[in-house]
């Protein structure tokens, strides 16, 4: 009997998941105000009413892909910075995991990339303002600590550098393809290359005479 119990669970539970991952790519494409619980039930080959049963609205979908999403990631950066690799390290550590990120989840980063403005304004959502607010501490955190250690240049103005690293770095959503040439460690040691080392060759000194 409690085999059976089990077995029911999880087959309950990989539904739910198959949904979700369905729902994801339906936001990420279509957007989430269009995307209609119809339309999800439909993609699934189901009745709307039968989607009720594992969801009361698609709002409670998104809630659940995006704190998920958040969960994971955050959950990586902080393993990351418990480790103390120093700034560089843990500047080149976090691109990383965000590439991966990308990679592993596109809909989920599409989803927040697009939609995290407008589903802020719901208070189920409020998460997502506190969410941002922790990704800029840790970056203004790992740059400050970059430049007071040397490890960064002493000019930086650490607002702008955050805000060049997220916008860069997230916007690889619009045009990364996992199954490409590059794999998603390919384009962050391509960008941290950029991001550290600039593109231009060094100038070689004028000879006098």
């Amino acid at each position: 009997m409690s085999t059976k119990t089990s077995t029911g669970r999880q087959s309950g539970t990989g539904r739910r998941a198959e949904l979700l991952a369905l729902a994801a790519r339906l936001f990420a494409e279509r957007g989430f105000v269009l995307t209609t619980v119809r339309d999800i039930a439909e993609a699934a080959g189901i009745l709307s009413g039968s989607l009720y049963h594992h969801f009361d609205s698609k709002e409670s979908m998104a809630d659940e892909i995006l704190r998920g999403f958040l969960d994971e990631l955050f959950g990586t950066y902080a393993e990351i910075v418990a480790a103390e690799l120093g700034p560089r390290k843990t500047l080149e550590a976090v691109v990383v995991a965000s590439f991966e990120s990308i990679h592993a989840h596109p809909a989920e980063v599409a989803i927040y990339q697009n939609e995290a403005k407008h589903l802020a304004q719901l208070e189920r959502f409020a998460y997502l303002d506190e969410r941002n607010r922790e990704f800029r501490d840790l970056w203004n955190a790992i740059l400050a600590e970059g430049v007071r250690t040397g490890a960064f240049r002493a000019d930086l103005d650490i607002e702008l550098v955050y805000r060049f690293i997220r916008d860069t770095v997230w916007v690889a959503v619009r045009w990364y393809n996992p199954d490409g040439p590059l794999s998603a460690h390919d384009v962050a040691e391509q960008y941290l290359g950029i991001l550290l080392d600039g593109i231009a060759t060094r100038r070689r000194p004028v000879r006098k005479g």
